[in-house]
């Protein structure tokens, strides 16, 4: 049994993996502070089966209070840290770079300084695909350049930095997972796929951006939660990983796949291509493969099927 924090542990990813840990007899300590990004009581809901258990400690607080994170490692004996806590959204942080700064990169340093001499053995942090901006090959591996096109982009790389440094600087263990679009039940009502089956359940037409040709590597939570309880087993450090399905899908097909699960007709309204989106993602993820033993078992088909199963049963 470890002790574990999860930061942004009301959020579909940190809940998916706080239920996970959970399962396997770890405590998880999940830190999330409710940011107004989208309704609160979607998160309520994503805890409320975490809540249930005696090894689930739920905090409400802020990444950027030291103080609290200190308090908080320190009276849990946390040994592994999955940081999760961040400002999603691409488009939005063109309009507020400063907001993103603050909370992804000034928030990560706030932690790692929080674990600096303390009983935290190993922190693993999920970055994000944006770090890559736009592709100059596919599939795309870790070697590729990181030029973000979105300060959302820049503060995920600028974290990672961080705690490659402050790593080899101090001796805790890093690792740093670069996802790629995630997607499955507990999915944020901005995305694309959760935004699409919730209009297409009420006969409204989605709006895509561009022609919908353009293609994502959608990756299931599944498979994005087992490629971090891997990162965490591991004796890896100071590196990174794409997590990634090894798959490039279009929107078309996408919204296609979601009328055969949903059995409704999606009406599509094409807009213009919005400022800071990439036009594909594909991700290389032999690495992950060879030294985490890791790779992805759910096609995107049935991955969405079991979306849309979760939306129908009234989750969404």
């Amino acid at each position: 049994m470890k002790s574990i924090l999860v930061t942004g542990g009301a959020g579909f990813i940190g809940s998916t993996l706080s239920d996970k840990l959970l399962g396997e007899g770890h405590k998880v300590v999940s830190l999330d502070n409710f940011d107004p990004y989208y309704p609160r009581p979607i998160k309520e809901k994503n805890m409320e089966s975490a809540k249930e258990n005696r090894n689930f400690t739920f905090i409400e607080g802020d990444i950027r209070d030291q103080n609290l994170l200190k308090k908080i490692i320190r009276e849990h004996g946390v040994e592994h840290v999955f940081h999760m806590a961040a400002r999603p959204g691409v488009r939005p942080s063109i309009e507020n770079p400063g907001l993103y700064n603050d909370i992804n990169e000034k928030g990560t340093i706030s932690l790692i300084f929080a674990c600096l001499d303390s009983s935290v053995k190993k922190i693993v942090y999920s970055s994000s695909s944006s770090v890559y901006g736009n592709a100059e090959y596919l599939p795309t591996d870790e070697k590729h350049p990181t030029n973000p096109i979105s300060p959302y982009g820049v503060s995920k790389l600028a974290a990672e930095k961080y705690l490659h440094s402050y790593g080899i600087l101090y001796g805790i263990k890093t690792i740093s997972l670069r996802l790629f679009t995630v997607y499955g039940p507990r999915q944020r009502p901005d995305e694309a796929i959760c935004k699409f089956a919730n209009l297409a359940l009420q006969n409204k037409p989605v709006e895509v951006y561009g022609d919908g040709r353009s293609s994502r590597d959608f990756t299931y939570i599944g498979d994005i939660v087992a490629g971090h309880m891997a990162a965490m087993n591991s004796d890896i450090s100071k590196e990174v990983f794409n997590l990634g399905s090894g798959r490039k899908i279009t929107v078309n097909e996408i919204i296609g796949m979601l009328e055969k699960s949903l059995g409704k007709k999606i009406k599509i309204n094409y807009s213009e291509k919005q400022k800071g989106d990439v036009s594909s993602t594909l991700a290389d993820i032999r690495k992950a493969g060879e030294m985490l033993d890791w790779k992805p078992k759910v096609e995107v088909g049935d991955g969405i099927k079991r979306f849309a199963e979760w939306v129908m049963a009234g989750q969404l």
